[in-house]
């Protein structure tokens, strides 16, 4: 049940931006009963590739997925046409891979010990292919065992929670301007529009060492919470609340469909990733 998708390469005027999104939908069919998801990348309005990829999997085990229970992944590469494309490739297939080896029953830490297992991979790759030199990926993995949420984190891909009437963001930009909000020389009602926000302070690939950013303790879900992940070339144009609003409205197909609508809709300056899964009966 593993689905990885990246977006292709499609432009034909604003008018045509409803149909002309390529979806790459996880079928809430091919899930196990407890949650719906749904993916959709599309290329932009201004880029030739996608750097963009994402990833849905369960275990095809019954005993497997009570221990591992369902995991997403999205990643938004850097360095170049194939570069970062391969370090997003890389990221979500290396993730999946060491997720479902790992022998302990601990999510959390497995996906820690995904995400550094990527940075490794990336780093020897790009070793491998000096063409690639740069190379390298956000990453926001996530597990869902029960209704216990973990996750890990680098870079300033995001992942929300949108429970009821509120949207909370659960992970942090590992960013320039992230930095500078925190040190109160921005604001962060300007942050999202600042000029230097996509300068990176971490990435799988960059660095000697990667220390992913995890919550203090499993997230409790309920049902009817609904969780987002995204790269930046959503978040960047559609604000906390227009996401919030579009994913209580729809299905989590239609959200997705809704959300890349509105960001192609002012500009499309980015790849635009989108994964959202909903917490059900």
């Amino acid at each position: 049940m593993t689905k990885v998708s990246t977006g292709s390469r499609l432009h034909q005027g604003s008018e045509q931006i409803r149909s002309r999104t390529a979806a790459t939908s996880v079928d809430p069919h091919n899930a196990r009963p407890g949650v719906e998801a749904a993916s959709l990348s599309d290329v932009g309005l201004q880029r030739s590739n996608n750097e963009d990829a994402s990833l849905y999997w369960e275990p095809e085990g019954e005993e497997d997925f009570r221990r591992k229970g369902r995991l997403a992944v999205i990643a938004d590469g850097m360095g170049g046409y194939e570069g970062g494309q391969e370090a997003s490739r890389l990221a979500v297939e290396t993730v999946r891979h060491v997720y479902d080896s790992f022998v302990e029953n601990d999510p959390q830490k497995a996906l820690i010990e995904a995400l550094e297992s990527a940075h490794s991979n990336i780093q020897r790759y790009a070793a491998e292919h000096p063409q690639f030199h740069g190379m390298g990926t956000t990453c926001t993995a996530l597990s869902i065992v029960g209704r216990q949420l973990c996750f890990a984190h680098v870079g300033d891909s995001r992942l929300y929670l949108v429970r009821e009437a509120k949207t909370s963001r659960l992970t942090r930009d590992h960013s320039y301007v992230s930095r500078l909000v925190e040190s109160g020389i921005v604001r962060s009602e300007d942050a999202e529009s600042h000029p230097q926000r996509h300068i990176l302070t971490a990435a799988l690939g960059s660095g000697a060492q990667v220390e992913p950013d995890i919550p203090e303790s499993p997230v409790p879900l309920q049902e009817g919470d609904t969780l987002v992940l995204c790269t930046d070339g959503l978040w960047s144009l559609v604000g906390e609340q227009e996401l919030g609003h579009a994913v209580q409205a729809h299905t989590p197909a239609k959200s997705c469909h809704a959300l890349v609508n509105m960001a192609l809709e002012r500009g499309g300056t980015d790849n635009i990733t989108v994964l959202v899964l909903r917490i059900s009966a």
